[in-house]
Parts: C-alpha cells; structure tokens; sequence
C-alpha cells in the first residue's frame, strides 16, 4: 500500500466546496502532501484550468511528479510559503489565481516514518526537517541550543508549562551523551513533565514547539499568506487549514486584518469602505465532523478558515 493510500486528506470536501472551483480557473496547491486536495481540484477542472502544486518535501514532490505525468495540467515546484512568490510559474499568474488552499502542519507520512524523526510514537534518529537538504536538524539544535533557548522555544512554540524544567533536563543529559534519537528526547522531556494532560503524550508539546523552530513554520505561514494574498485575483478564494492553536490564531489575525482594512483612528470620520479591505471573510471557521474525526483521529484539531479577494 502506497503513501498516497495511507493518507487521509483531511476536510478535502469542505476545502473544495470553499475554494468554489471555476472550470477554467487558476489554483495552488500549496501543500501537496500526498495530492488529496490536489486529486480533487483537478477532477472539476477542465482542459484550460491549471494547478500548481507546492512542496517543500521533496518525498511529496515525488509524489506530485507521479501526478504530473498523468496530468498535464499539474505544474509541480519544490518551494517554501516564502519562495512561493518568486516563482515563474506563479508570477506570471499574478493577480489571475483564482484559489489558493493551504493545508498546514505535519503530514502523515511524515509522522509515520520514523526516519524523518517527527514523532514520539516510534523511535528513529531526531530530524524533525520537512527539506532534509536544510541545514539544521532537530538532533543538532536540542543538542547545541542554550538552555534558554529550548525553554522559549518550548514555552512560546509549545505553549508548555514546564518548558524550564524541560530545557534543564535535556542541558543536563546532552553533558553525559548526544542525543540522538526521538525516544531519547520522548524520555527526558516525559521525566521532566511533572503533570501529564489526560490522552496526551507528556513530550507532544516539546515535540511540536521543536518542529516549528527547525523549520521556521510560523513565519514561512505569516510570509506565505501575504504572497497569496497579492497572487489572488477579484473573488479569488483562500483556503486556510490549521492543525494548532498557533497557526490558526495567525490565520485569523490575518484575515480579520486584511477584512478590516487600514489601520487608522477609531474616532476619524471613514466608512468601512474607505478603510480598502481587501479580503471579505466567508462563513466561520469549520472543523471536522464527527464523522471523519472518528475515522481519522488527526482531523480533531483541524480548523478551516476562508476568505474571498475584494476587487
């Protein structure tokens, strides 16, 4: 069984309805993934319609080509949210997109393999890098930060409690030995955790707080909203899927910013018009059914937000 069956594409329905296709229309995928979301878009395009599909990952690029060799209309570029902008493929669509759909965080082929050192469920080396070709590590930072920097890090990308006793935990064995592996880092973060949430893995913070800081997630979203916001043309829908609290809580910053318009005076005399709002928000924030939570437990944090560009 392949990756691309493994994996459940999550609120894939509820994503295609909000990007309201158009049969001819411009679209990216800026999340490949596996291609769920992708498969779907091209399945109501027709010959004029076009997809470009976006990774960073080169295993989902892989994957993406696959596609591309079944689809000519597929266009398939490796790039981060803050390339995705400079691209000629997308540039030259600039102001002419009609639909951009993000499906944020860690997939599940790459939770699943314990080679990409993702997760504690399965002991493998301490990567944690969606691009293996970059620089940095998870095994290289945890064991050459200062204990401060953990701290923070696991304070403001985790949002845990206990990330000084953590921090202090991880300084104090890195002394005796590296460490190397995703079960050794799941054993020292769970010993220094003095209150374990219910249903939830003592290390799932620190874990999550190490992958955004080794791959820069939360500013690559901030950067990459902004680029689709200009890449979008009149009424053209973005399509923003969440998995924590961090990511959608600048989602929605964004789009209430962009809903509002310019920043002026509470008390100058403007209508809401003169304040140039450039997106309109469309309908609240969905989340997944019970249905499909029940059939795939990764979906419960899952949250969807859209917006529409004003002319």
């Amino acid at each position: 069984m392949s990756e691309s069956t493994l994996h459940q594409t999550v609120l894939q329905a509820e994503a295609i309805e909000a990007l309201a296709i158009k049969a001819s229309g411009n679209y990216i995928d800026a999340t490949f993934g596996r291609g769920g979301h992708s498969r779907a878009i091209l399945s109501l395009l027709n010959e004029e319609g076009s997809l470009i599909a976006i990774d960073r990952d080169p295993a989902a690029i892989t994957a993406a080509k696959e596609l591309q060799e079944q689809d000519p209309r597929l266009i398939v570029v490796q790039a981060t949210f803050n390339e995705i902008g400079k691209l000629e493929e997308t540039e030259k669509l600039r102001g002419k997109i009609d639909g951009i759909l993000f499906d944020l965080g860690v997939s599940s082929p790459q939770l699943d393999n314990p080679n990409r050192g993702f997760s504690f469920m399965h002991d493998g080396p301490l990567d944690m890098r969606m691009n293996p070709m970059d620089q940095l590590s998870a095994a290289e930072w945890v064991n050459t930060a200062p204990e401060k920097e953990i701290a923070d890090v696991f304070y403001q990308y985790g949002e845990e409690r206990h990330s000084r006793r953590m921090a202090r935990r991880i300084v104090e064995a890195r002394k005796e030995a590296a460490i190397e592996t995703t079960g050794q880092l799941a054993e020292l973060v769970k010993a220094a955790n003095p209150a374990w949430e219910r249903d939830k893995h003592p290390a799932t913070r620190a874990f999550q707080a190490i992958r955004i800081r080794i791959n820069d997630e939360l500013e690559q979203v901030a950067r990459g909203l902004e680029v689709a916001h200009d890449l979008l043309g009149p009424e053209g829908r973005l399509v923003v899927i969440s998995f924590h609290s961090l990511e959608d809580r600048l989602v929605k910053s964004f789009l209430a910013d962009k809903a509002r318009g310019d920043n002026f005076p509470r008390d100058l005399p403007i209508t809401a018009e003169q304040l140039n709002p450039t997106l309109k928000k469309v309908g609240k924030a969905i989340r997944a059914s019970e249905a499909e939570v029940l059939n795939n437990p990764r979906a419960r944090s899952a949250v969807m937000r859209v917006a529409e560009k004003l002319n």
